[in-house]
């Protein structure tokens, strides 16, 4: 097994939408390089990248998969996502160590679903990009067109290295017009007669191979000062301007091929290995004290983890990336958020499901480790003494929920166990534990996200159980000032109990008025776990109560405020002053005080006109222009606020309020209208008062569920 130095290693994410061909690309380039002996497809479910079972009943990438390849002594280390939305985590975890991006457009449909967000990304992480058009032996194959929707949405850094000779059945033959060279391939793919360029295509080949020549002269001034002198640049100062360009992200080489039929592939990844940066050349990660972390192979060793795999027999298969020295197995690391030391075992070098030992993995490389005991995705792991952590992975909001209701008693434990698993797997999906809504919440990136993982529950835990529901999160206030008061008093022979307790209800607001006939003694700002606050007062005078009852008073305040008096949910911003009272020398005691005063504000609560507030949610809906009208119509039905729009070329970002109990199943709903072209992000926002029909219906709802039980 060779051992790569760092400069002759290419980490390549392939990027698109679901269907572009990034899974057929990677199985025609292990195939190409030799690295296997067949090509399967995704029809026959025989990929290399494609091996999970959920793959093969959907057809389609779940995954990220890692695959890796030499090519005329280049490492390339290849990276299959997935091209669907909901898997974004998959995505986002595989471009934190890609050092080039390969973008796949289907020349049938031009830039798709999501590709315009999977741009963002690599702007964001500045990954030099590239672009394959494939599919163009395709009936509907419109290279130009893909072309002019690329420059439109990625602009005018898109320059053409390629295009196909002619397209659909007749399709057969790539001309290159940074080498001015034609590629003429056999019926069936492999290897192509470099040929010249045809009589017919010359003008257009000359024309484009002018434009690519302008646009890399254009971002050095060097080149630029012969290009002038020449009128051309050679195929060695093409290469370094590309390289400059495509590292500073000035420029984006444009390629065709047609990876079902093996037609370009060769290509490039000969422009991988020869143009593309290497690990050391590439932008460095960031570190949590805001540095730079320069890579240095000669240093100590530095890996960050950044998938979590389960793998039949082995358990936990951690991938990671080197980032300074090497790492050999047996080494000790540090890991720089427990402080904890880790001994690497096994490392393995993968290509899809299979596995290969190897002995050392050095600065730049991918790999995967087994048995890291505590060890997740966003790990820094180091030589002892030193002190680096690299930035983590900030993976997506979840935009869609659904609770977990089990249909075997006695599996909570299991079903715990479970989600921990996945969501170490999986830091993209959320769990909550809601103790107030008393149900297991799960939060996804959408539903096939969801689906994914009650497919994972159900066949890899053997869980039996349904998603139902989320109930809502609605908070109770009161909305007038009210003066209660409740005296208990129990006498069952022997010691009794005995308490007394006055006090005023009122709104919390901003500048509260004081009253003339209250003495304020003391006062407690208590700022509520589920939100909001209680302004606790004791305004007692003449020792009617004694002060040692008064936690016992404020603990029978809280407790109802955690089951509120209207519907069974939570209370929030109040003030409470309790101003009168009376004791008894032997009956009174904590628990009377307790019971007096939950009794008085249950009362109390339920004459100072109660309100039912529900939690209000910030969205950002990213949006083509054409379903503007649809998106703003749904959003009204589901009482939504418009908050402003803003237009970026043909996208448009609507900002909008609305309620959580409008927003289930509301990422369905968006793709479904725009035809999967629209995406939105979501953040808590606020509480606001539920319509005077819906809280009578709540209200209702709740009472009938208090006689159920």
């Amino acid at each position: 097994m060779n051992v790569y130095q760092p400069s002759r290693i290419r980490n390549v994410v392939l990027l698109g939408h679901s269907g572009s061909g990034k899974t057929t690309l990677a199985e025609t380039m292990l195939y190409e390089s030799g690295t296997t002996r067949r090509r399967g497809t995704i029809e026959d479910k025989n990929t290399v990248s494609d091996y999970h079972e959920i793959e093969h009943e959907k057809g389609k990438s779940v995954f990220s998969s890692f695959l890796n390849l030499d090519w005329r002594g280049s490492k390339i280390n290849l990276i299959d996502t997935p091209g669907t939305s909901d898997y974004v985590g998959e995505v986002v975890g595989a471009l934190r160590v890609a050092d080039t991006a390969i973008f796949t457009l289907n020349a049938e449909y031009g830039v798709e679903v999501g590709t315009e967000s999977l741009w963002r990304y690599t702007q964001n992480y500045r990954i030099p990009s590239l672009f394959i058009v494939n599919k163009p032996d395709s009936e509907q194959s419109d290279f130009q067109k893909t072309v002019d929707m690329a420059k439109e949405r990625f602009g005018r850094g898109i320059v053409v290295v390629q295009y196909p000779f002619s397209e659909g059945d007749d399709f057969h033959a790539i001309i290159d017009v940074l080498k001015m060279t034609m590629y003429e391939f056999p019926k069936k793919g492999g290897k192509p007669d470099k040929l010249p360029i045809p009589d017919s295509q010359k003008s257009q080949a000359e024309l484009l191979h002018n434009e690519l020549v302008e646009a890399v002269a254009e971002n050095d001034e060097t080149l630029m000062d012969l290009y002038f002198e020449q009128g051309e640049l050679t195929e060695s100062q093409m290469r370094e301007g590309l390289q400059k360009s495509l590292l500073n992200q000035d420029l984006y080489p444009l390629f065709c091929c047609c990876a079902t039929r093996n037609m370009g592939t060769g290509r490039v990844m000969g422009f991988l290995g020869n143009v593309a940066p290497n690990p050391l050349e590439a932008n460095p990660p960031a570190t949590t004290d805001g540095d730079l972390l320069q890579l240095n192979p000669e240093g100590p060793p530095i890996m960050f983890t950044f998938k979590d795999s389960a793998a039949s027999h082995v358990g936990d298969l951690i991938y990671f990336k080197v980032y300074g020295g090497s790492v050999t197995s047996g080494l000790d690391l540090v890991s720089s958020r427990t402080g904890n030391s880790v001994r690497l075992s096994n490392l393995y070098l993968t290509n899809g499901e299979k596995r290969v030992d190897i002995p050392e993995v050095k600065t730049g490389d991918i790999a995967a480790a087994v048995r890291l005991k505590d060890i997740g995705v966003n790990e820094t792991l180091h030589k002892k003494g030193q002190e680096v952590t690299i930035e983590p992975i900030e993976f997506p909001k979840t935009t869609i929920r659904t609770a977990i209701k089990l249909n075997r008693q006695g599996e909570e434990d299991k079903l715990g166990t479970a989600l921990h698993q996945l969501q170490h797997e999986d830091p993209s999906m959320e769990v909550e534990h809601s103790q107030e809504l008393n149900q297991v919440i799960l939060h996804g990136q959408g539903e096939e996200h969801l689906n994914v993982i009650k497919y994972e529950l159900k066949n890899r835990f053997n869980l039996d159980f349904e998603f139902v529901q989320p109930r809502i999160p609605y908070r109770e206030t009161i909305t007038s000032s009210v003066r209660t008061h409740y005296k208990h008093k129990k006498q069952s022979g022997g010691a009794g109990q005995y308490a007394e307790v006055y006090m005023l209800m009122e709104p919390l607001k901003e500048s509260m008025p004081e009253h003339d006939d209250l003495k304020v003694r003391d006062v407690q700002e208590i700022d509520l776990e589920w939100g909001g606050k209680l302004v606790f007062r004791n305004c007692i005078v003449g020792g009617v109560i004694d002060n040692r009852f008064m936690p016992a008073i404020l603990k029978g305040i809280m407790e109802k405020m955690e089951n509120g008096p209207m519907s069974g949910c939570r209370v929030r911003d109040l003030r409470i002053s309790v101003y009168d009272g009376s004791m008894h020398s032997v009956d009174s005691n904590e628990a009377a005080f307790k019971t007096a005063a939950l009794m008085a504000f249950r009362d109390g609560f339920m004459k100072a006109d109660p309100q039912l507030l529900e939690p209000i949610y910030e969205l950002e809906i990213t949006v083509p222009a054409q379903y503007m009208g649809d998106v703003m119509s749904d959003l009204s039905t589901r009482r939504g606020q418009i908050q402003g729009m803003d237009a970026e070329g043909s996208i448009q970002k609507i900002k909008a309020q609305v309620p959580l109990e409008e927003l289930d199943h509301y990422a369905t709903r968006l793709k479904s209208m725009t035809q999967g072209s629209a995406s939105y992000t979501r953040a808590f926002s606020h509480y606001a008062k539920v319509p005077y029909e819906k809280q009578e219906q709540i209200i209702e709802e709740n009472m009938k569920l208090e006689e159920v039980n």
